[in-house]
């Protein structure tokens, strides 16, 4: 794809992207089969998508700060999770205020500092630079106040010296009471990590800042942490690449808090286990209790997403050998015995029976997993329970096989962030539904989401009827149900969302364009459109039709592209489903550009999979482009060139596929955040030129993904020149 459009933060990305071309692009397009820990007991920690935990304990609540995952490149809501009992997670959005200027977007690995009866959340953004901003409340979990009014960063972009990406801060305070940062990502192109004081006095800028040599910490990549043991200064840090398995933990130590550092024994000391239940573990912090330790890290979600941004936070044991030698942890998916000692309630619902309207069967080139009912009832953060489509309603029914008093349920919905409507009814028989919660008009987000009434019944089913993003699946990590209330360690609540829900999919061909039947005979001013839209395309520059050797009668692009005056409907927002259908036939195929639609704004945001267009090149974005090397899709085998084919990109809300000739060529898991507000449907081209120079005889989009049998049908029916 061209890169004259991405901004500074591309940049950097492109740098860490080299690093995984050059181990392969290979790895990320096919997910070799692992088997899964269906026995996990407290691993993942949070039901969710996050990445780069920083764990504290505030009083006798835990709380974990971290990047909001599988939202454009990382870039969810700024959320903490608490907890007492290390089981029930509770999430909350904090109020952090945003930017002057801009919105706040990214909020990467964030860390919190508390003194003097005060709390300094510290966190990456990339948006004005990569720089650390510094915000401070009198909570640990907000409302937050900006330290500089002026949002000047804590950390900026270029320092300690030039060139310097600033993210990644983790604050050390010493036993003495001075607090250090150390931070910087693709260190292993910028020469090293940086070191500095943090000025007790504002909190907000830094002193005495240096560089580590990278040779004092071999083979890092990003997300430094430093802790004490005894009287050495232990400088753990990430390793390889955060997209694939080869990402780990290592660490080295010191006789100061800058270093020189010796590189320790026993690295990498967290890595992918051999089964690969445990895959690509990284960017973590340390909980200390007492003479323990555990770390708490991030892995990839099983069946793994494309692109490895849909990770979630996992904990294990952490031992020393010494004050300087930590051995290899071994990743359990088991997790271990929580440090809190609090007495957890007990779940009516563990390990019983579930039925669903639907479940999801993900069956792919290197994946056969389905999101059954019962994954719902299993107290395993690994698993959920997921509908077949992202239509509505689907439910989910439980049975507790004997009436039990029910005075609370639980509902861990797959997104924290963004608000499910549902409706909760209870039975003694199976037949006949009571109402137990009606959260049809739900509009507040959150982890779990709790709803209490005090009844008797056997069967609770969850009707799940909306979801506030458009093309979300029903889909639950766990449902819980208690016999009474207990204390909620914090008295917080989300705030309402002022958004309205997801519009669904009606199921219709929205775009047709056939140039066979039209009416035109030289050169494109107008063409109709055939589909649900209705509007027309008009030609910016020159689109003629001409006739190929065959006598097919087909738009010649090169010098023009074609734009709609409809704008693009909201069902194809987010992650909505689609499918563009289209015969094409290319006299060159060309390793970049080739774009034949586009329908997303990519200025939006400029963040991976905000962006859908599909082309037909021999670049890594070949089939598919989504911003980011990462998650674009190319052609397997790449359609040959001068030779009428089918092409038809479909996504049904969690793959994303493309045919060639009624053949399935490449797929891909995957969520998108489509940016469509002031996107406008564009054929033949992208929003930033790489026009397509080949012929083009029809094209269909439809707000739903064909399966293949339909696709094969509509081969037939639309072949040029039939």
């Amino acid at each position: 794809m061209k890169k004259k459009y991405l901004l500074f933060l591309r940049l950097f990305l492109l740098l860490a992207l080299a690093a995984c071309l050059l181990k392969g692009l290979e790895k990320t397009h096919a997910q070799e089969i692992i088997p899964h820990a269906a026995s996990a007991k407290l691993n993942p920690l949070l039901p969710g998508y996050f990445a780069d935990p920083t764990i504290k304990k505030f009083g006798d609540i835990y709380y974990i700060y971290s990047t909001t995952d599988n939202v454009m490149l990382a870039s969810g809501a700024p959320t903490v999770w608490y907890s007492k009992d290390f089981e029930n997670w509770y999430n909350y959005t904090m109020d952090v205020p945003s930017f002057t200027t801009i919105p706040l977007v990214n909020f990467w690995a964030p860390d919190i500092i508390e003194k003097d009866g005060r709390y300094y959340l510290y966190f990456g953004n990339c948006e004005m630079g990569c720089n650390i901003y510094g915000y401070v409340s009198d909570t640990p979990v907000g409302p937050w106040k900006k330290l500089n009014e002026n949002d000047k960063p804590v950390i900026a972009h270029n320092y300690p010296r030039q060139g310097f990406p600033s993210l990644d801060a983790q604050f050390f305070t010493d036993t003495d009471g001075k607090i250090y940062g150390y931070w910087g990502t693709w260190v292993h192109y910028n020469g090293g990590y940086a070191v500095g004081e943090l000025n007790p006095q504002t909190m907000k800028d830094m002193q005495q800042s240096n560089n580590i040599p990278l040779v004092q910490t071999p083979a890092s990549f990003e997300a430094a942490y430093m802790m004490k043991k005894g009287n050495k200064y232990i400088l753990m840090y990430s390793g390889a690449s955060c997209h694939d398995e080869t990402y780990n933990v290592r660490y080295a130590y010191a006789n100061t808090p800058y270093g020189p550092f010796t590189p320790g024994a026993n690295n990498p000391i967290l890595s992918t286990n051999p089964d690969k239940t445990v895959h690509g573990p990284g960017h973590h912090s340390v909980l200390q209790e007492g003479d323990d330790y555990y770390i708490v890290y991030h892995k990839h979600d099983y069946p793994m997403t494309r692109g490895g941004l849909s990770r979630q936070v996992c904990i294990d044991k952490m031992i020393f050998e010494n004050d300087s030698t930590i051995k290899a942890v071994d990743p359990k998916n088991t997790g271990y015995i929580n440090p809190a000692k609090q007495k957890i309630p007990v779940n009516l619902a563990l390990n019983k029976p579930a039925t669903a309207s639907s479940a999801y069967h993900l069956l792919g080139q290197n994946v056969n997993y389905t999101y059954q009912p019962t994954l719902a009832t299993d107290n395993n953060n690994a698993t959920l329970w997921k509908a077949a489509s992202n239509r509505f309603p689907q439910d989910l029914t439980i049975d507790l096989g004997a009436e039990k008093q029910v005075k609370r349920i639980f509902t861990q919905f797959e997104f924290p962030t963004f608000y499910y409507q549902y409706i909760l009814q209870y039975s003694s028989d199976g037949k006949n539904w009571k109402v137990f919660s009606d959260q049809s008009a739900n509009r507040t987000p959150g982890s779990p989401m709790i709803d209490d009434n005090d009844v008797k019944a056997r069967y609770i089913k969850l009707t799940v009827t909306g979801t506030e993003k458009q093309g979300l699946y029903a889909a639950v990590w766990n449902l819980k149900i208690y016999d009474s209330l207990f204390e909620i360690p914090l008295s917080i609540k989300n705030k309402n969302s002022v958004n309205g829900p997801a519009v669904s999919s009606k199921k219709e061909m929205l775009l047709n364009l056939d140039v066979a039947k039209a009416s035109v005979t030289k050169s494109v001013t107008t063409l109709q459109n055939g589909g649900t839209l209705g509007g027309f395309f008009k030609s910016i520059g020159e689109v003629p039709v001409q006739q190929d050797e065959l006598g097919v009668k087909a738009l010649k692009f090169g010098n023009g592209y074609l734009t709609s005056n409809q704008p693009v409907p909201q069902q194809l927002a987010w992650n909505g489903s689609y499918t563009v259908a289209t015969w094409v036939k290319n006299p060159e195929v060309n390793k970049d550009g080739e774009c034949l639609m586009s329908w997303c704004n990519r200025n939006a945001m400029r963040l991976a999979n905000s962006y859908n267009a599909m082309y037909y090149n021999s670049a890594g974005y070949g089939a598919a482009g989504h911003l980011d090397y990462h998650f674009d899709m190319r052609f397997n085998k790449l359609p040959k060139a001068n030779e009428w084919h089918h092409l038809v990109l479909t996504f049904d809300g969690m793959v994303e596929k493309i045919y060639v000739d009624g053949v399935l060529d490449n797929e891909q898991s995957m969520t998108l955040s489509s940016a469509i507000k002031q996107a406008e449907f564009i054929v033949g081209a992208s929003d930033e030129g790489e026009n397509y120079s080949g012929f083009m005889a029809s094209l269909r989009m439809y707000d739903y993904a064909l399966i293949k049998a339909d696709i094969q049908k509509l081969q037939q029916q639309t072949k040029p020149g039939k």
